[in-house]
Protein backbone atom coordinates (compact mmCIF):
# COMPACT_ATOMS: atom_id res chain seq x y z
CA UNK A 1 0.00 0.00 0.00
CA UNK A 2 1.48 3.49 -1.02
CA UNK A 3 2.27 5.66 1.59
CA UNK A 4 0.22 8.81 1.95
CA UNK A 5 2.65 12.36 1.34
CA UNK A 6 1.53 15.71 1.50
CA UNK A 7 3.01 17.95 -1.19
CA UNK A 8 4.95 21.01 -0.05
CA UNK A 9 7.66 22.88 -1.67
CA UNK A 10 7.47 25.09 1.57
CA UNK A 11 8.07 22.79 4.30
CA UNK A 12 9.63 19.49 5.28
CA UNK A 13 9.77 17.54 8.14
CA UNK A 14 11.99 14.69 9.61
CA UNK A 15 10.22 12.57 12.14
CA UNK A 16 11.96 12.08 15.34
CA UNK A 17 13.12 8.06 15.85
CA UNK A 18 10.99 7.42 18.88
CA UNK A 19 8.13 9.24 17.76
CA UNK A 20 6.33 9.73 14.16
CA UNK A 21 3.85 11.93 15.27
CA UNK A 22 6.70 14.90 16.05
CA UNK A 23 9.31 16.08 14.06
CA UNK A 24 13.13 16.35 14.83
CA UNK A 25 14.13 18.92 12.06
CA UNK A 26 11.25 21.45 10.36
CA UNK A 27 12.44 22.43 7.08
CA UNK A 28 11.39 25.82 5.33
CA UNK A 29 12.49 26.13 1.97
CA UNK A 30 15.83 23.78 2.62
CA UNK A 31 16.19 25.81 5.46
CA UNK A 32 16.51 24.55 8.90
CA UNK A 33 13.71 26.17 11.14
CA UNK A 34 14.97 25.94 14.81
CA UNK A 35 19.06 25.35 13.28
CA UNK A 36 19.63 28.38 10.98
CA UNK A 37 16.89 30.68 11.20
CA UNK A 38 16.34 30.59 15.00
CA UNK A 39 17.84 33.72 16.90
CA UNK A 40 19.23 34.66 13.09
CA UNK A 41 16.64 35.27 11.02
CA UNK A 42 14.15 38.41 11.62
CA UNK A 43 10.55 37.63 11.78
CA UNK A 44 10.01 39.73 8.37
CA UNK A 45 12.67 37.68 6.93
CA UNK A 46 11.07 34.38 8.03
CA UNK A 47 7.81 36.03 6.51
CA UNK A 48 9.06 36.82 3.36
CA UNK A 49 11.06 33.17 3.12
CA UNK A 50 7.20 31.10 3.98
CA UNK A 51 5.83 33.60 0.83
CA UNK A 52 8.49 33.44 -1.54
CA UNK A 53 10.54 30.73 -0.82
CA UNK A 54 13.46 32.60 -0.72
CA UNK A 55 15.60 34.67 1.30
CA UNK A 56 14.46 38.96 0.90
CA UNK A 57 17.23 41.12 0.27
CA UNK A 58 18.23 43.83 3.01
CA UNK A 59 15.68 46.25 0.95
CA UNK A 60 13.06 43.76 0.49
CA UNK A 61 12.99 42.85 4.11
CA UNK A 62 13.55 46.93 4.99
CA UNK A 63 9.75 47.38 2.54
CA UNK A 64 7.87 44.92 3.78
CA UNK A 65 8.92 45.73 7.68
CA UNK A 66 8.09 49.32 7.15
CA UNK A 67 4.84 48.11 5.19
CA UNK A 68 4.30 45.81 8.43
CA UNK A 69 4.37 48.49 10.38
CA UNK A 70 2.15 51.43 8.84
CA UNK A 71 -0.39 48.73 8.31
CA UNK A 72 -0.61 46.96 11.62
CA UNK A 73 -2.89 49.08 13.33
CA UNK A 74 -5.73 50.26 10.87
CA UNK A 75 -7.22 52.34 13.65
CA UNK A 76 -10.56 52.40 15.80
CA UNK A 77 -12.36 53.87 12.53
CA UNK A 78 -11.28 51.39 10.95
CA UNK A 79 -14.58 48.59 10.12
CA UNK A 80 -12.44 45.46 11.08
CA UNK A 81 -11.06 47.01 14.00
CA UNK A 82 -14.16 48.37 15.05
CA UNK A 83 -15.40 44.04 14.80
CA UNK A 84 -12.82 43.02 16.88
CA UNK A 85 -14.40 45.74 19.27
CA UNK A 86 -17.37 44.68 19.20
CA UNK A 87 -16.82 41.04 19.75
CA UNK A 88 -14.46 42.17 22.63
CA UNK A 89 -16.78 44.18 25.02
CA UNK A 90 -19.57 41.45 23.97
CA UNK A 91 -17.32 39.00 26.06
CA UNK A 92 -16.50 36.88 22.95
CA UNK A 93 -13.64 34.17 22.83
CA UNK A 94 -9.96 35.46 21.51
CA UNK A 95 -10.49 33.54 18.14
CA UNK A 96 -13.99 35.31 17.78
CA UNK A 97 -12.68 38.56 18.07
CA UNK A 98 -9.75 37.98 15.54
CA UNK A 99 -12.34 36.23 13.08
CA UNK A 100 -14.41 39.66 13.52
CA UNK A 101 -11.56 41.18 12.10
CA UNK A 102 -10.80 39.21 9.52
CA UNK A 103 -14.46 38.59 7.97
CA UNK A 104 -15.06 42.47 7.82
CA UNK A 105 -11.45 43.65 6.88
CA UNK A 106 -11.70 40.64 3.96
CA UNK A 107 -13.63 43.03 2.08
CA UNK A 108 -13.78 45.72 -1.07
CA UNK A 109 -13.85 48.58 0.95
CA UNK A 110 -10.39 49.12 2.82
CA UNK A 111 -10.12 45.46 3.01
CA UNK A 112 -7.81 42.54 1.59
CA UNK A 113 -10.19 42.12 -1.40
CA UNK A 114 -9.39 45.62 -2.56
CA UNK A 115 -5.92 45.12 -1.89
CA UNK A 116 -6.48 41.73 -4.47
CA UNK A 117 -8.04 44.02 -7.13
CA UNK A 118 -5.60 46.84 -7.07
CA UNK A 119 -2.74 44.40 -7.43
CA UNK A 120 -4.75 42.80 -10.02
CA UNK A 121 -4.57 46.25 -11.76
CA UNK A 122 -1.18 46.49 -11.41
CA UNK A 123 -0.66 42.99 -13.56
CA UNK A 124 -3.11 44.38 -16.19
CA UNK A 125 -1.94 48.24 -16.31
CA UNK A 126 1.93 48.04 -15.49
CA UNK A 127 2.66 51.56 -15.55
CA UNK A 128 1.01 53.10 -18.46
CA UNK A 129 -1.16 55.96 -17.01
CA UNK A 130 -3.96 55.19 -20.02
CA UNK A 131 -4.64 51.83 -19.42
CA UNK A 132 -4.94 53.16 -15.67
CA UNK A 133 -7.68 55.55 -16.81
CA UNK A 134 -9.32 52.97 -18.45
CA UNK A 135 -9.60 50.64 -16.16
CA UNK A 136 -10.90 52.96 -13.68
CA UNK A 137 -13.51 54.41 -15.60
CA UNK A 138 -14.28 50.44 -17.02
CA UNK A 139 -12.92 47.95 -14.53
CA UNK A 140 -13.42 44.24 -15.45
CA UNK A 141 -15.55 42.54 -14.01
CA UNK A 142 -15.47 40.21 -10.61
CA UNK A 143 -14.38 36.72 -12.08
CA UNK A 144 -15.57 35.09 -8.78
CA UNK A 145 -19.08 36.95 -9.17
CA UNK A 146 -20.54 34.13 -6.74
CA UNK A 147 -18.64 35.32 -3.87
CA UNK A 148 -17.86 38.92 -4.63
CA UNK A 149 -20.37 41.67 -6.11
CA UNK A 150 -19.28 44.30 -8.13
CA UNK A 151 -17.06 46.87 -6.48
CA UNK A 152 -18.80 50.42 -6.50
CA UNK A 153 -15.44 52.30 -6.53
CA UNK A 154 -11.81 52.12 -8.45
CA UNK A 155 -9.65 49.72 -6.13
CA UNK A 156 -7.09 51.59 -4.11
CA UNK A 157 -8.53 54.81 -4.04
CA UNK A 158 -11.28 55.95 -0.78
CA UNK A 159 -14.51 56.58 -2.20
CA UNK A 160 -15.38 58.67 0.94
CA UNK A 161 -12.18 60.94 0.74
CA UNK A 162 -12.22 64.41 0.25
CA UNK A 163 -8.20 64.22 0.28
CA UNK A 164 -5.40 62.11 0.19
CA UNK A 165 -4.94 61.64 4.23
CA UNK A 166 -1.43 62.24 5.92
CA UNK A 167 -1.18 58.73 6.66
CA UNK A 168 -1.48 57.27 3.55
CA UNK A 169 1.32 59.91 2.38
CA UNK A 170 3.40 59.78 5.07
CA UNK A 171 3.37 55.64 4.38
CA UNK A 172 3.72 56.25 0.24
CA UNK A 173 7.13 58.64 1.31
CA UNK A 174 8.62 55.74 4.00
CA UNK A 175 8.35 53.08 1.68
CA UNK A 176 9.83 55.16 -1.09
CA UNK A 177 12.79 55.28 1.05
CA UNK A 178 12.75 51.75 1.16
CA UNK A 179 12.72 51.17 -2.33
CA UNK A 180 13.06 53.32 -5.51
CA UNK A 181 11.70 52.94 -9.04
CA UNK A 182 8.80 50.25 -9.34
CA UNK A 183 5.28 50.62 -8.45
CA UNK A 184 5.84 52.75 -5.97
CA UNK A 185 7.66 55.54 -7.47
CA UNK A 186 5.52 55.70 -10.43
CA UNK A 187 2.59 56.04 -8.53
CA UNK A 188 4.19 58.43 -6.38
CA UNK A 189 5.08 60.38 -9.50
CA UNK A 190 1.57 59.90 -11.24
CA UNK A 191 -1.09 60.14 -7.51
CA UNK A 192 -2.86 63.37 -8.21
CA UNK A 193 -3.23 62.64 -12.06
CA UNK A 194 -5.03 59.03 -10.80
CA UNK A 195 -7.06 60.69 -8.25
CA UNK A 196 -8.87 63.24 -10.47
CA UNK A 197 -9.63 59.95 -13.00
CA UNK A 198 -10.64 58.42 -10.13
CA UNK A 199 -12.26 60.95 -8.79
CA UNK A 200 -11.59 60.20 -5.51
CA UNK A 201 -8.35 59.96 -2.92
CA UNK A 202 -5.50 57.12 -2.62
CA UNK A 203 -6.14 54.96 0.00
CA UNK A 204 -3.98 52.79 1.92
CA UNK A 205 -5.32 49.77 -0.02
CA UNK A 206 -3.91 51.59 -3.22
CA UNK A 207 -0.27 51.86 -1.44
CA UNK A 208 -0.06 48.25 0.08
CA UNK A 209 -1.07 46.87 -3.08
CA UNK A 210 2.03 49.08 -4.78
CA UNK A 211 4.39 48.03 -2.24
CA UNK A 212 3.34 44.56 -2.51
CA UNK A 213 3.89 44.74 -6.36
CA UNK A 214 7.14 45.82 -6.33
CA UNK A 215 7.59 43.12 -3.33
CA UNK A 216 6.94 40.10 -6.58
CA UNK A 217 4.18 39.01 -4.67
CA UNK A 218 1.00 37.62 -6.40
CA UNK A 219 -2.32 39.46 -6.00
CA UNK A 220 -3.51 36.20 -3.93
CA UNK A 221 -0.46 36.73 -1.91
CA UNK A 222 -0.68 40.04 -0.85
CA UNK A 223 -4.81 39.43 -0.19
CA UNK A 224 -3.55 36.92 2.52
CA UNK A 225 -0.33 39.59 3.53
CA UNK A 226 -2.34 42.29 3.93
CA UNK A 227 -5.01 40.26 5.98
CA UNK A 228 -2.62 38.92 8.25
CA UNK A 229 -0.72 41.90 8.71
CA UNK A 230 -3.71 44.33 9.92
CA UNK A 231 -4.24 41.57 13.06
CA UNK A 232 -1.97 42.72 15.64
CA UNK A 233 -4.25 46.11 16.00
CA UNK A 234 -7.47 44.30 16.15
CA UNK A 235 -5.99 42.17 19.00
CA UNK A 236 -5.04 44.41 20.64
CA UNK A 237 -7.93 46.99 20.77
CA UNK A 238 -10.56 43.92 21.44
CA UNK A 239 -8.33 43.13 24.52
CA UNK A 240 -8.82 46.84 25.46
CA UNK A 241 -12.11 47.02 24.83
CA UNK A 242 -12.81 43.66 26.96
CA UNK A 243 -11.08 45.67 29.78
CA UNK A 244 -13.13 48.62 29.70
CA UNK A 245 -16.43 46.76 29.03
CA UNK A 246 -19.64 47.40 27.12
CA UNK A 247 -20.65 50.22 29.30
CA UNK A 248 -18.03 52.24 28.33
CA UNK A 249 -18.51 51.20 24.87
CA UNK A 250 -20.24 53.81 22.53
CA UNK A 251 -22.08 51.59 20.80
CA UNK A 252 -23.63 49.91 23.32
CA UNK A 253 -24.90 50.92 27.43
CA UNK A 254 -27.87 54.20 26.91
CA UNK A 255 -27.81 53.49 22.80
CA UNK A 256 -29.38 50.49 23.62
CA UNK A 257 -32.99 51.15 23.44
CA UNK A 258 -36.08 48.93 23.58
CA UNK A 259 -39.12 50.55 22.10
CA UNK A 260 -41.40 47.71 22.78
CA UNK A 261 -40.58 46.94 26.55
CA UNK A 262 -43.25 45.00 28.08
CA UNK A 263 -42.57 45.45 31.47
CA UNK A 264 -42.05 43.41 34.67
CA UNK A 265 -43.51 39.87 34.38
CA UNK A 266 -46.97 39.84 35.51
CA UNK A 267 -47.42 37.75 38.87
CA UNK A 268 -48.62 34.17 38.67
CA UNK A 269 -51.36 32.83 41.43
CA UNK A 270 -48.26 30.59 42.71
CA UNK A 271 -46.66 33.95 43.36
CA UNK A 272 -46.50 34.46 47.66
CA UNK A 273 -47.57 38.60 47.96
CA UNK A 274 -45.09 39.65 51.47
CA UNK A 275 -47.06 42.92 53.41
Amino acid sequence: MSEEVIHSKIWNEVAEADNPFQAKQCLVSGYDVYGDLLGKASWIDYLYLLFKLERPTPEQARLLETLAIAIANPGIRDHSVRAANCAGVGGSTAASCLMAALAVGAGQLGGAREVFLAMQTWQTCGRDIDKWRQSIVSPEPEERADVWPEIEHPPGFDPHGASCPAPVRQTLSALLDCHSGGALEWLDQNRITLENHADCPLAMTGVSAAALTDLDMTPEQGEMLFLLLRLPGAAAHSLEQRDYGWRKYPFFGDSLILTDDPGPPAASNSDTIQT
